[in-house]
């Protein structure tokens, strides 16, 4: 699916085709890509909470932000690379987007090697430094050391997958993603049981076969966009590219550096929300990481909505539909309504069943189940911010929506976990996250209103 936005917005409703069904055909693949993204995560750790334990689920959840911060660049690097590539698209220049493509894939390589280097000697300080418990540090240490060391090859798959959509492709990020979660459901139980002769390497299983998987993919990538004549395809003309622009490293980094702030920024967050929790002892960090899995899910339309939004925000800005920007917003708005308000009712149906596929301890369930139905509706909130963040981001607008959010997480969402879990316990970490959406959501939609909507909106490049 390469067709482009800019055919669609120039037929418009009086063609037959109104802008949510433009967006929906878009979106569809996209939301699909990311649940598949995480159900590989998730698959492993149901397979280790199942067959290993509540302790190995635990200490597979202790990495969850380490990794979250390392990967918090490369999610903002192809986010800016995808605007980019949206433009250009949009304007029809394919060696402009062929060397945004480049430019951006060779930083990426480049930062994974550090992060790789980084992880394969610092990995036991760092989960010390977290206060993951002693009796889950040794198998938390030998399923971080792996992801860690895999990280370039990781950024490569990512980076492609992002880079991608921004030319309208969602639709080869889902065969791929569809490739690496059917290893991945293979692989990590032959792993923890040994089947086949295959070692039997016990909560790193996880780890190792989403190596194995994501590189098996990225391989099926490479071939699929060669034999299909992408612009983003590895070929001669396209390794050509593979140098640092410095021109076009600049525009990537205006709009990447400042959201990938602000993915580092949840990423700390996060660590010291882990950092809470895990005072409350092991049990409560394994009802953390099931908590985690589920509103990641819930969270998927949000996040595919306003991905979704900027991308066909920037098409539109490189095809010169300005004056699509507005609808487009709105209907993005509309959208999370419905599916992560679908989503959110569903989560609440069937907490207790959410739970018991992660967790076989029926106290541990009872705390999870709590945590999850403080929260989970406050999702919602946060898709309608992510949406109006995501429309002004296709502009290149994005170091005020990014300190708002980065602002209600530092004074706000850190300050407020800390204080409420003093005052009403575990309970009170997951307070923070509500009140944070709203903030956020309400500051977000002032800045658009009041300000972003009256300045002029120009290409980037």
């Amino acid at each position: 699916m390469t067709s482009s936005l800019p055919s669609a917005l120039a037929a418009g409703p009086a063609a037959g085709r109104p802008l949510w069904k433009t967006f929906a055909f878009f979106l569809a693949p996209m939301l699909l890509s990311n649940i598949l993204q995480s159900l590989s995560g998730t698959l492993n750790n149901v397979y280790v909470g199942q067959m290993i334990g509540v302790g190995a689920l635990a200490a597979v959840s202790s990495f969850f932000p380490v990794m979250f911060f390392f990967i918090a660049f490369t999610i903002g690097l192809g986010a800016g690379a995808s605007v980019l590539i949206g433009q250009a698209w949009g304007a029809r220049d394919t060696g402009r987007v062929k060397a945004i493509a480049g430019t951006t894939l060779t930083v990426g390589i480049v930062f994974g090697l550090a992060v790789a280097l980084f992880g394969g000697f610092f990995t036991t300080p760092l989960l010390q430094a977290l206060g993951t418990p002693p009796d889950i540090l040794a198998d938390a240490t030998r399923y971080a050391r792996i992801m860690l060391v895999a990280m370039p090859g990781l950024f490569v798959f990512l980076l492609s997958t992002a880079m991608l959509r921004g030319i309208g492709d969602t639709v080869t990020p889902l065969y791929t993603l569809g490739i690496s979660t059917a290893l991945g459901l293979v692989l990590t139980p032959a792993l923890i049981r040994g089947w086949g002769g295959l070692p039997m390497l016990g909560v790193a299983s996880g780890a190792a076969a989403t190596v194995v998987s994501f590189v098996v993919a990225t391989v099926w990538l490479a071939l699929r966009l060669r034999a299909r004549r992408s612009p983003l395809a590895p070929d001669a003309e396209f390794v050509r590219h593979l140098r640092v622009d410095p021109g076009l490293l600049r525009a990537v980094l205006r709009i990447g550096v400042p959201t990938g702030v602000q993915m580092i920024v949840i990423a700390i967050a996060e660590i010291a929300l882990l950092s809470l929790v895990n005072g409350f002892g092991s049990q409560a960090t394994a009802a953390y990481g099931a908590v985690n899995q589920v509103v990641a899910y819930v969270q998927f339309p949000a996040i595919s909505i306003a991905i979704t939004a900027s991308i066909l925000g920037a098409q539109a800005i490189g095809a010169g539909r300005v004056d699509q920007l507005g609808a487009i917003a709105r209907t993005g708005l509309l959208m999370n309504l419905v599916l992560t308000g679908a989503l959110v009712l569903a989560g609440y149906l069937f907490s207790r069943r959410l739970m018991g596929f992660f967790i076989t301890s029926e106290p541990v369930i009872e705390v999870a189940q709590t945590l999850l139905h403080i929260m989970l509706w406050s999702t919602v909130v946060f898709g309608m911010a992510s949406v109006l963040s995501g429309v002004m981001r296709a502009s290149g607008s994005v170091l005020v929506p990014t300190a708002i959010s980065i602002l209600c997480i530092l004074c706000i969402e850190v300050p407020v976990a800390w204080v409420a879990s003093r005052r009403i316990g575990l309970d009170g970490v997951w307070v923070a996250y509500p009140v944070t959406f709203m903030a956020m959501f309400a500051l977000q939609a002032a800045y658009y209103r009041l300000v972003w909507r009256r300045k002029p909106i120009r290409k980037l490049l």
